[in-house]
């Protein structure tokens, strides 16, 4: 059965642990989503509310495989055989670590502010989150969780995969799981309204419950959308409607998308043979409008350069365009100092790297499907934004691409791979995975 939202995922969650009220146990929660779920949770056992900040230590040549966590106060968890695998020295477990933690703490600054953490050890810890796909970040939760010193440590989710309960039933003490469907396909799927939660209202729900006795849940309705200006910050006014892109001397057609206080616009890079109409831009495009985020979808040449095929694949033409797609988004009345970010699929990525890495385009982030970045292999090293690489397990040749790539890039860098899809992405589900993966990241750069 669906979860109207994550307060009312909350409150049923909490009825399943009506046992903990006033045990001493600690609740907290994972950021961000699972933050106003354990905040219902705490409020109903009568028990103090914390954020539990974790990062994964991933393996340099394969950053989605985690070869340990790392929380707060210099704990770090290590996972031996996955280390020896992947034949990665201390040096590289250092390296990892010290980008990590520096994230880490930035994090842990802005929902804490100056309260220090609540203290763990010899407590029974329950921790919350507002569903499980994979597992991997609840699994280094439960490890940090141990490390601080936690006497028990229950995991508390409304829905998960009944596999990956299993799973993580083996290292947490319990499991407390509402729905296991075994047709899963993500979180999302799960709630009636999903949108994401914003730093804002972490930060909100945290410092209610350190200044009451008696923890409160968060607002039912007027929540904040993640990609709303915050405070004090200029009105960005809503638009949805076609436009025509100036770059230099010409025009190409596009759609433009902004809900009402957005401060980030993805603009999006098609692949070949592909338009600003792609079906499959565009699904990713109105989801990443429903939480708050602006899209641009145009098309990179006109009619008559789309007729030579040597067009499609001339990155430094379409890149060049995407930089100037950018510079007039930033000159449209209304998006002065907004955040650009990029999308690109297929060779698109390839374009949408070139153009990241040229100084003009400031962007925020990067993400790529089933991408090319080796078209744009010269200026890899120059790309410094956030890339999350996303490709079809399916997809042995574009794998090792990216792979390849992604040692080259010189920012942040994440390789996500869809298990059992192909280039298009086609599979049930598979584009939706893609769509999650992608809004994350968005909304977390």
């Amino acid at each position: 059965m669906p979860f109207r939202n994550r307060t009312e995922a909350g409150r049923r969650l909490a009825a399943e642990l009506g046992r903990f009220k006033n045990s001493g146990a600690v609740v907290v929660g994972l950021p961000r989503g699972g933050v106003p779920v354990a905040a219902e949770v705490a409020a109903a056992l009568d028990a103090p509310l914390d954020v539990l900040v974790v990062r994964k230590l991933g393996v340099p040549s394969q950053p989605e495989l985690g070869m340990g966590a790392i929380g707060e106060d210099g704990v770090r968890v290590l996972s031996p055989d996955v280390i020896s695998v992947a034949r990665a020295t201390e040096r590289d477990i250092a390296a990892v670590e010290a980008r990590e933690r520096a994230e880490l703490e930035r994090r842990a600054r802005l929902y804490r502010g100056d309260r220090p953490r609540l203290a763990l050890d010899a407590k029974t810890v329950i921790i919350v989150d507002d569903g499980i796909a994979t597992g991997g970040s609840a699994l280094a939760a439960i490890g940090v969780a141990k490390a601080h010193g936690a006497e028990r440590v229950i995991l508390a989710v409304p829905v998960a995969p009944p596999e990956t309960v299993e799973a993580l039933g083996r290292e947490a003490d319990e499991v407390v799981c509402l729905e296991t469907p075994p047709a899963f396909r993500a979180v999302g799927v799960w709630y009636d309204d999903f949108s994401a939660t914003t730093d804002d209202e972490v930060v909100s729900l945290l410092a209610r419950a350190s200044a009451s006795s008696r923890p409160t849940g968060p607002p039912t309705s007027g929540d904040k959308t993640p990609g709303a200006a915050t405070p004090g910050a200029p009105a960005v006014p809503a638009r949805d409607d076609d436009v025509l892109v100036q770059i230099g001397t010409g025009s190409l057609p596009g759609h433009l998308t902004v809900p009402e206080g957005a401060r980030t616009v993805v603009v999006f890079a098609h692949g070949s043979g592909s338009s600003r109409h792609s079906p499959r831009n565009r699904a990713v495009a109105e989801d990443l409008n429903r939480h708050g985020l602006g899209t641009l979808l145009f098309d990179l040449l006109t009619d008559r350069e789309s007729a030579d095929r040597r067009n499609v694949f001339d990155i430094d033409l379409l890149g060049d365009r995407l930089v100037g797609a950018t510079q007039w988004l930033r000159d449209l009345p209304g998006l002065e100092g907004v955040d650009i970010a990029y999308f690109g699929a297929s060779t698109g990525a390839g374009a949408a790297l070139w153009a990241a890495a040229d100084p003009g385009s400031e962007t925020s982030a990067v993400v790529s499907r089933g991408g090319r970045p080796d078209l744009a292999a010269s200026r890899l090293p120059s790309v410094t934004a956030p890339t999350l690489l996303i490709v079809g397990g399916r997809d042995d040749v574009v794998i090792d691409l990216n792979r390849q790539a992604a040692e080259l890039l010189a920012g942040e860098c994440r390789l996500a791979i869809v298990p059992g899809a192909t280039h298009l992405f086609e599979e049930p589900g598979a584009l939706d995975q893609v769509t999650a993966l992608a809004r994350s990241w968005f909304l977390d750069h």
